[in-house]
């Protein structure tokens, strides 16, 4: 893999890697990119994983190969204290709630100390917190070069030093909001890097969807609520009814909310005509038509004050944005992609393409692909064609480098990119055809580290008592392995259902946490510490049930992590509008929605959940898939291959016996 990513750097072009776990793809990366001097843009999907790769990897391979190189951990600017904004969060009307005078004069004080401004540096506060959006800026709300903290401002500081640096580490959701809004920052990056690495890639195509597209919400109404009223009342009170025009928005948000209907927990619903499926199409229309009525009344208001401070003008371009996608939202859908609703407290509109292949092709490709034509590029094509391509007029002079000759690199790499060597799960919607293929196998031994065991007993995941079956199996393991247990579900009901049985008809030896009953940082950890002789109460385990962001980037090497339990196959749900929509855009083109897209898209999932299994050449433990699919469909073979290569349980009696050998092995040791 080294190898090839060294070709790549040099040659330019485009390089797919699906490398397995403990493979050390990482450093097989990171060393022929930092060796090769030109400079780098690294994105990985998370924030964890960005200050992972920046304070860690980076670093040690950095001092190990004696090189001189700057490196820059670039976040989304919602992640940086905003000055301007902490000045003004004390008139805002959350300041009034209990502890918050406290928890905004430990902030200032941080504020008066921190060199980055990265909200990760001040502990107690997290991203959930009433207060985080009243400190950090967002792109709707920065004022730009306008703002009167402009110069000491913690992002354009941040974004400077990123220009001078060799590497840069984002992640995926900077990227993709770059290129939906073209602001300053990576835009100003890409021009100048030759090379850009995408770990984690296989989450590339679901993320820029949702920044390709466009949006609006209920929570960018009451946002905007919040900020009229508090920088009207502080700036311009008396001049404008604020409280009345702030109450006529919020009334309408709320009212448009409720038109889209009463549902348990989040849904998402399908677009027909011009509104959700199910919805009272007079009532979704008056509730639209009153949200955009409040927005044109409000920005009446603002228009009065405009010229008294750069605060007024932003939240009159806020305002006007919005108008625009409520008038988009009230017109026909564009054919060429997808649009829904979500609905849960709040409500969000989405349109989106259903895939990146254009737009990130479009990146890609040299610009002899485009202009052979003879059509001339547009503006926002040029630099992005350029980028690609090593436009000389974008040559990076610093260091004596030639970054802007020679074809770009583009580095793609992941544990997961599909369940066959083409790999095309991920390259046809990331719109990759031409990259180069490669996989590189895990190098554990899954045939002795591992075994897999598939209850046929249990009933059928469309069946009511699935969950409670699940949670029997797992209480019957636990009494024998004694925690030690991550249940992975694949819906939010499943998971609390089992989650509750746990709880409810547990022994109390083995503490059972739940997602969302605890912030996700606390319950990693929690699990990982495990239980045993420190625990107060003698609990001997810890058993985890989660869903959704847990089938992926949860790491747990060691004995800490020895049984992992999925409740079914983790097929797409049938009734999702992006699915759909896919799924209707390959049967037109000939192929099976099934075998094309929902077992691919079941494949990789599986794969991912079962790679938390086993995370080092020591781990050894057991995955158990409760559903009987696996083995008795056909496509159940395919699924199966996709695994690493376990020996097979064939029956309950042989479950419990490699249950009670990994509990003995673990209490000798």
């Amino acid at each position: 893999m080294a190898l090839a990513v060294s070709r790549t750097v040099q040659d330019g072009g485009q390089l797919v890697v699906e490398a397995g776990t403990g493979t050390g793809k990482t450093y097989a990366y990171l060393v022929p990119v930092l060796l090769s001097g030109q400079r780098a843009l690294v994105s990985t999907a998370t924030k964890a994983l960005q200050d992972q790769l920046f304070s860690r990897d980076i670093p040690r391979l950095v001092e190990v190969l004696g090189l001189p190189i700057r490196v820059a951990l670039l976040k989304g600017r919602s992640n940086y204290l905003c000055l301007h904004r902490m000045e003004q969060a004390r008139h805002s009307p959350e300041s009034a709630q209990p502890g918050a005078q406290k928890a905004l004069a430990k902030i200032e004080t941080w504020a008066q100390s921190t060199r980055t401004g990265d909200m990760a540096e001040l502990t107690g506060l997290d991203e959930r917190s009433s207060l985080w959006p009243l400190v950090t800026s967002t792109r709707d709300n920065c004022l730009g070069s306008s703002c009167p903290r402009y110069r000491a401002c913690h992002v354009n500081l941040t974004r400077k030093e990123a220009m001078a640096a060799d590497v840069v580490v984002i992640n995926h959701h900077l990227f993709f909001a770059d290129m939906a809004v073209r602001e300053s920052g990576v835009a100003e990056l890409l021009p100048t890097v030759r090379v850009t690495v995408f770990d984690e890639a296989h989450q590339l195509n679901e993320i820029g969807v949702n920044f390709l597209g466009q949006q609006l919400s209920t929570v960018q109404l009451h946002e905007l609520v919040r900020d009229v009223l508090a920088t009207g009342l502080q700036l311009a009170r008396g001049l404008v009814d604020w409280q009345a025009l702030s109450a006529g928005l919020e009334k309408a948000a709320r009212d448009w909310r409720l038109a889209a209907g009463m549902h348990r927990g989040a849904v998402r619903l399908r677009w027909t005509g011009q509104q959700p499926e199910g919805v009272d199409p007079q009532e979704w229309r008056s509730g639209l038509q009153a949200v955009a009525q409040a927005l044109a009344d409000l920005q009446n208001g603002l228009d009065m004050v405009s010229e008294l401070a750069p605060d007024f003008q932003r939240l009159a371009d806020r305002t006007r944005e919005l108008m625009q996608r409520a008038a988009v939202f009230a017109d026909t859908p564009n054919p060429e992609g997808v649009r829904w609703a979500e609905v849960s407290a709040q409500l969000r509109l989405i349109e989106s393409p259903l895939d990146i292949a254009q737009a990130f092709s479009a990146l890609t490709r040299p610009v002899s692909a485009v202009t052979a034509s003879g059509e001339p590029l547009n503006p926002d094509e040029e630099d992005l064609q350029a980028l690609m391509a090593g436009d000389p007029r974008h040559a990076d002079p610093s260091n004596g480098r030639p970054g802007g000759v020679g074809q770009r690199a583009w580095i793609f790499t992941s544990a997961t990119l599909g369940d066959e060597p083409s790999l095309r799960w991920f390259t046809e919607p990331c719109g990759l055809s031409s990259a180069e293929v490669m996989q590189v196998s895990s190098p554990f031994d899954y045939a002795r580290q591992a075994a897999l065991y598939v209850p046929t007993h249990l009933p059928r995941p469309g069946d009511a008592g699935h969950a409670g079956a699940v949670a029997s199996l797992v209480l019957q393991a636990l009494s024998i392995l004694g925690g030690r247990t991550l249940v992975l579900t694949t819906t939010l009901n499943a998971m609390r259902s089992i989650g509750d049985l746990l709880q409810t008809q547990g022994d109390g030896r083995v503490e059972v946490l739940v997602q969302g009953q605890s912030p996700k940082r606390r319950l990693m950890e929690r699990f990982r510490e495990g239980g045993g002789q420190g625990d107060p109460q003698g609990r001997s385990g810890c058993v985890l049930v989660a869903s959704a962001s847990f089938w992926e980037g949860f790491d747990v090497p060691g004995d800490a992590l020895q049984l992992v339990v999925i409740d079914k196959l983790p097929f797409p749900p049938p009734g999702d509008p992006l699915f759909e929509a896919r799924s209707q855009r390959i049967t037109q083109q000939g192929k099976s929605a099934f075998a094309d897209h929902a077992l691919p898209e079941a494949a990789v999932s599986l794969k991912q959940g079962a790679g938390r299994l086993i995370r080092s050449e020591t781990d050894r433990g057991i995955l158990v898939v409760c559903d009987s699919r696996l083995v008795g469909m056909s496509y159940g073979r395919r699924l199966v291959r996709g695994l690493p290569e376990m020996r097979r349980l064939e029956s309950q009696e042989a479950f419990e016996a490699a249950l009670l050998e990994l509990s003995m092995d673990a209490t000798s040791s």
